[in-house]
């Protein structure tokens, strides 16, 4: 086959400006002096940007290139509305993450131990590569094109999740590498399976050649749709594909366990959602009903862990939005579990544009309660009161940073999909419908008391906003409490049980600063901003959401 290399640049501005400016950033540190290395993160963020920018001309015209000679409908880029949603929230989540990482960069993470800081050019190169392969992979129309999109996401990731020397770094990112790898070879197998029978790899060419295959075909042909999705259920976290995440997230450096919480649950989903409304529509019944069950396992158990966490506060507070995380998982499977139970290309649609919809908003505010956990991990070093990871550590942070406080029960109550956070339960009343539309009775009714159950643990948490700081004797010390810290929690060379930092409660404070110098709090302050700025106006106007999600395949 002949294929027209006419390259429609303008389409491909998105990942393309990325994947040049990890380059740009890769040869730069080889350059730049110690001193200067500061400005490798403006240009990786000035690039992220500039991606951003570039999806303005391509919102209301549907374009694609790479198209075949003798056949210009089947392309293997696409930059369609569905691509665009997808581009949008992986680009910015990845901004959000690099804006979390800049008081990480050369710093310390004294939480377990002393660690070294991330370094700067390894870091920004690795995140705008899997950033760029993520942006290619919602506008992947052939299957090669997607797992290649698919493993430049992931490879980096490994990278990332053990980049900085000490800690649980590198067993994090063993594990996460061995289970990738094997679903990934699953993926694979299932890859090979349905070309055999639709002698293609274009998902359109397979949606119209895999029902006409040999009958003794057939049974081969279900298994590689089968397996093709287990590639793609690994990245979203679905059950019985989470058990890498709680481990991962927590020896992962902050902005990494954020990134692969938002970016790399959207690239699985807009795989698992190409590969079964595109590309296996036919086979519905082969990849409708395991989509339901994976959906309603998932929610259950990342939310039932999620509540046991938050109940004993001292648990890492990573810990408990990763299983939420998981749970939130099971809400995005719903809506693609429901398309393979609606007739008609329209109704799928309508499905995945509700997945898209509440996507959009949990990548919003999960990266802004990622945020608001990096300025309390700032402010309890700052203060030397502990690793500032704990749930326990939230409790008064209303006294000690008030706006952060709000922010983080706006973000809370959003995931927990109740008002002020509107959105929230916007997104969570479109899948419900979805499920409902479907005629999926049970799972609406998993759906609803999921729901119940973590409402439990989001209360419980935006409750200990707001709670004295002294109670329980637990959370970073305001300037009016006396601070009992172990003396090899600030210095590992230190003898003896413990260092007491008195202060007096009418006089003068003799303790640390309760807060992160203005400068080094500035990044993730951004961040919560933007974060919390999204997600209000999304709140203001939620129907916008479904206006930019509907309609996209």
């Amino acid at each position: 086959m002949n294929l027209i290399q006419n390259v429609d640049w303008a389409a491909l501005a998105p990942p393309l400006v990325v994947a040049v400016t990890a380059v740009a950033v890769l040869v730069a540190d080889l350059f730049l002096p110690a001193s200067r290395r500061n400005l490798l993160a403006w240009l990786a963020m000035g690039g992220l940007a500039l991606a951003l920018l570039a999806l303005l001309p391509l919102w209301d015209d549907d374009r694609a290139t790479f198209c075949l000679a003798d056949d210009p409908g089947l392309c293997s880029y696409t930059a369609d509305r569905f691509a665009l949603v997808v581009q949008l929230l992986v680009l910015g989540g990845a901004l959000l993450s690099a804006l979390l990482t800049v008081p990480e960069l050369g710093s310390t993470d004294e939480g377990d131990g002393e660690r070294e800081g991330l370094p700067g050019g390894e870091f920004w190169f690795l995140l705008l590569a899997s950033a760029s392969g993520a942006a290619l992979l919602p506008a992947a129309r052939d299957l090669a094109t997607l797992v290649l999109a698919l493993e430049v996401t992931t490879l980096p990731a490994y990278a990332l999740v053990g980049l900085r020397r000490g800690g649980d770094g590198a067993e994090a990112a063993l594990k996460f590498f061995l289970s990738s790898v094997t679903a990934t070879a699953v993926g694979l197998l299932g890859v090979s399976f349905v070309y055999a029978g639709a002698g293609s790899l274009f998902l359109g060419e397979i949606a119209t050649a895999l029902p006409d295959a040999d009958p003794r075909l057939a049974t081969l042909a279900k298994a590689g749709v089968a397996l093709t999705l287990v590639g793609f259920v690994f990245k979203i976290a679905a059950v019985p594909f989470h058990f890498w995440v709680p481990e991962t997230y927590r020896g992962a450096p902050l902005p990494v366990a954020g990134y692969l919480s938002v970016v790399g649950k959207a690239a699985g989903l807009a795989g698992l959602a190409l590969v079964t409304t595109v590309a296996f529509p036919a086979h519905a019944d082969t990849w409708g009903p395991p989509l339901a069950v994976l959906a309603g396992l998932t929610m259950t158990v990342g939310n039932v862990v999620a509540l046991r966490t938050a109940v004993a506060g001292a648990h890492s507070a990573v810990r408990l939005l990763a299983w939420s995380s998981v749970g939130q998982a099971g809400y995005l499977l719903v809506p693609l579990a429901a398309a393979g139970y609606v007739e008609g290309a329209a109704g799928r649609g309508d499905a995945v544009g509700a997945a898209l919809a509440y996507a959009l908003m949990y990548g919003a505010v999960n990266l802004g309660a990622f945020a608001v956990l990096a300025l309390v991990v700032q402010d309890a070093r700052a203060t030397g009161s502990g690793d500032g990871r704990r749930v326990a550590d939230f409790r008064g942070l209303f006294a000690r940073r008030p706006l952060a406080a709000l922010a983080m029960a706006f973000f809370l109550l959003c995931l927990a999909g109740l008002p002020p956070g509107v959105i929230g339960l916007f997104a969570k009343v479109a899948v419900f419908r979805a499920t409902v539309d479907a005629g999926l009775g049970v799972l609406a009714v998993v759906l609803a008391v999921n729901v119940v159950v973590a409402l439990s643990y989001y209360l419980r948490w935006t409750a200990l906003l707001f709670q004295p700081a002294d109670e329980a004797g637990t959370g970073p010390a305001a300037t009016d409490l006396a601070v009992t810290v172990p003396a090899n929690a600030t210095d590992p060379a230190a003898t003896g049980p413990a260092a007491s930092v008195p202060v007096t409660g009418g006089g003068a404070a003799t303790a640390a600063p309760s807060r992160v110098p203005g400068r080094r709090a500035l990044a993730p302050g951004v961040a919560i901003a933007l974060a919390a700025g999204v997600a209000l106006a999304l709140s203001v106007v939620p129907q916008l959401v479904l206006t930019l999600t509907n309609g996209g395949l």
